[in-house]
């Protein structure tokens, strides 16, 4: 089972997973919130090893019932609210879906398990954001001691916590990995490259937080889910892995390199260039300035190094949104917009 295979992250792990292991049944387990989104998965929709399950983790029967339904034998937990700004907005949503709904996950898990709890692999993905934020210089590492700073973050070290726990109470065969920054096809656009990439394309302002000087280790969605897979099936039982892209970029660089492809892609000249509707907009609370993973244990252990490149990836990633203007124009429409207005005005 796959929680938030509809999601970003999810919907990439559930194709990849079905392209490499077409045997496993695919249990897809989402509460389909604003970010999940079906039409992610329409290619294999009627593949016979998937399943989808409308379900919310902060309902444990809605996990039992399918549990007992598909006899599920393993999981992969990415379900979470996972956007930082939402979180300043609303953090009771974060610590209902990413503590109590990890919380019901792991005890359903335990209960339906209890035969042989060695042999069922949980698999809990994470966040870099809960070591907090790094200065000029330095790397986490999985040793990193936690120290979370927006609503977000902690709800997810939070969760982390549990999961660490339920391994060393309970010997849970779990194994943790703390991802960072993700990119690809598929991302809601409230994320930074989704969302630039649609306000280039409609000539809305570029929204840039603060001097747009803060950090982030990029990683590319497919490089993610080869490690997940990676991480799954060799990751030692109650390890943590961290896993990171080796590209660090500060976000006024990514807007201004993303608008220099879009201004060929889209055939703009200087005059009208995506680099003109850059905006700073006043930084959010608590912003953390710097990221970076330190991923030389899962390269060493695990043999897994990304494939992609950053500009590789992004390559990858704009053409996939160009190429996809009505998925964008469907998810961009209604409560997005009220939102929109929300956060930037």
């Amino acid at each position: 089972m796959i929680t938030g295979g509809a999601g970003f992250i999810g919907a990439n792990l559930v194709l990849h997973w079905l392209c490499h292991h077409p045997d496993d049944l695919v249990v897809n387990f989402d509460a389909l919130t604003y970010a999940g989104n079906l039409e992610n998965l329409q290619e294999i929709k009627n593949h016979p090893n998937y399943r989808f399950v409308l379900g919310d983790l902060r309902n444990s029967l809605d996990i039992s019932k399918a549990f007992s339904k598909h006899a599920i034998d393993a999981v992969i937990h990415l379900a979470a609210e996972s956007h930082v700004d939402r979180s300043i907005h609303g953090p009771a949503d974060f610590v209902e879906t990413n503590i109590t709904g990890t919380f019901n996950l792991l005890e359903t898990s335990r209960k339906y398990w209890s035969d042989d709890l060695s042999t069922h692999r949980f698999l809990h993905v994470s966040t870099d954001e809960v070591y907090g934020s790094l200065g000029s210089k330095g790397k986490f590492l999985e040793t990193t001691a936690y120290a979370p700073n927006s609503p977000y973050s902690a709800s997810k070290a939070g969760s982390d916590h549990l999961v660490r726990a339920w391994r060393h109470t309970y010997k849970m065969n779990v194994v943790t990995t703390n991802c960072s920054n993700n990119y690809g096809p598929f991302q809601f656009p409230e994320k930074l490259l989704p969302l630039l990439i649609h306000n280039c394309t409609q000539k809305l302002p570029i929204p840039v937080y603060g001097d747009g000087k803060n950090i982030r280790d990029w990683l590319f969605v497919e490089d993610h889910c080869e490690a997940l897979d990676l991480v799954f099936h060799e990751g030692a039982s109650g390890e943590v892995f961290n896993i990171g892209g080796s590209n660090e970029w500060s976000n006024i660089d990514i807007v201004r390199f993303v608008c220099r492809e879009l201004d060929k892609e889209l055939g703009r000249s200087e005059d009208d260039s995506c680099e003109n509707l850059i905006t700073f907009v006043k930084d959010r609370p608590g912003h953390d300035r710097r990221y970076a993973i330190d991923a030389t244990k899962i390269k060493t252990a695990l043999k897994w190094t990304p494939r992609h490149s950053f500009e590789e990836g992004l390559s990858k990633t704009i053409r996939w949104y160009l190429d996809h203007q009505d998925w964008v124009s469907n998810i961009t429409s209604g409560t997005y917009k009220d939102y929109y207005e929300l956060q930037y005005g």
